[in-house]
Formats: structure tokens, sequence, C-alpha cells
């Protein structure tokens, strides 16, 4: 399994971007994906997670209410917009599969992209 991300950028406080990530390998509903992020200095954080056979959603209470998970099943990618970003959203942004939300461990990870929020 290998898993492409892209869609980052730097983009102004109160801004959208939205994150891809490409799944090759497997299908994205065969497995639970999910976004990480890490800020310089910080640890890793779980973003954002949607399960395998339900598509339920998870998100951290930091990003509720502005940024939406998704799939795309027939471009086999999961989606992360994020909407009115801040500052503090800047990170290096990860996706990952094949894990229990919240729980991991996380077997796949693909490349981080970077997002910039510019105040």
């Amino acid at each position: 399994v290998q898993l492409q991300a892209s869609g980052g950028g730097l983009v102004q406080a109160g801004g959208s971007l939205r994150l891809s990530c490409a799944a090759s390998g497997r299908t994205v509903t065969s497995f639970s994906m999910g976004w990480f992020r890490q800020a310089p200095g910080k640890e890793r954080e779980g973003v954002s997670c949607i399960g395998s056979s339900d598509g339920r959603t998870y998100y951290s209470d930091s990003v509720k209410g502005r940024f939406t998970i998704s799939r795309d099943n027939v471009k086999n990618m999961v989606i992360l917009q994020m909407n009115n970003l801040k500052p503090e959203d800047a990170a290096v942004y990860y996706c990952a599969a094949d894990f229990t939300c919240g729980l991991g461990p996380e077997r796949y990870w693909g490349l981080g992209t970077q997002v910039t929020v510019s105040s």
C-alpha cells in the first residue's frame, strides 16, 4: 500500500485548503484512514479519521466544525477539507491508513504535505 498526500500550501488565516490522500494497493473503503499533523517542536497529533466499515468520522476538538474528512471511492482517495484555517493549524500533515480510529497503530503512512497559515 502506498499513500500520496497532496494539497498543502500557503493560505491566509480564515482561508481554506483541501488535502488529498490517494491510496494505491487497496481501496480506501477497506481500511480506516486518517490525517495527522506535526508542527515544529510539537508532538504529532491526530486530526481526523474515517472508519472503514461505517464511514464514521472523528475529529480532534481543535478542528471540529472547521475540517471535514471524506472519501472519494472513484478516485480512491481520502480528502480533508480545511476551512477557517488558523495560524495554529500550520504543520506538516500526514495521511495514514489501516488502524483503529483513535487507537492506532497506523500501519501505512504517506509523506507529509506542508500547510502554512499566515496571520
